[in-house]
């Protein structure tokens, strides 16, 4: 724990539209890797539109990625893949560096567009809100016929930790 910077809470909100990997429906879960850390998301039964639950990775580069991938759960047989997405960190990262002691609640100090560089499926913006840098953003899933997943990163400085 020596070099953590800190902790970045990773609520992964919804699934919207996801495929269909069983009969009618899918039991997705997600799974997110950053370097050695990886964490998954509890298991939804039965729905294409899942809500989940808050994940929180420890950061130590900020220059790795944070790779989102979406399973169905089987019983019998491998999980099936649902998609995948790249979360780029670097907007919001820039975003914590800034002197923002005089901001007001709710301003906007950064918007991040729908790329080639990213996965996003529309505008992002990252927002100073109750003493804290967040952003939501929509991913568009990849390598899938389709399907979105709805999250929000969120700060959270740890006492002993070096920083960013």
């Amino acid at each position: 724990m020596e070099h953590l910077l800190g902790l970045l809470r990773v609520h992964v909100h919804r699934g919207v539209n996801l495929a269909i990997r069983d009969v009618r429906s899918s039991d997705p879960y997600v799974v997110i890797r950053m370097g050695k850390h990886k964490l998954k998301t509890r298991v939804v039964k039965r729905n294409l539109n899942p809500e989940w639950n808050e994940l929180t990775l420890s950061i130590a580069d900020p220059s790795l990625s944070i790779k989102l991938m979406v399973y169905d759960q089987d019983k019998f047989t491998l999980d099936d893949k649902m998609g995948d997405a790249d979360i780029h960190i670097g907007p919001f990262l820039d975003a914590l560096r800034m002197r923002l002691d005089d901001v007001q609640n709710g301003t906007v100090i950064t918007r991040v567009k729908p790329g080639r560089d990213n996965c996003l499926a529309e505008e992002s913006f990252i927002v100073w809100s109750d003493g804290k840098v967040v952003q939501d953003m929509v991913l568009r899933l990849r390598n899938v016929e389709r399907g979105e997943v709805e999250l929000q990163l969120q700060w959270i400085d740890v006492p002993g930790s070096r920083g960013l």
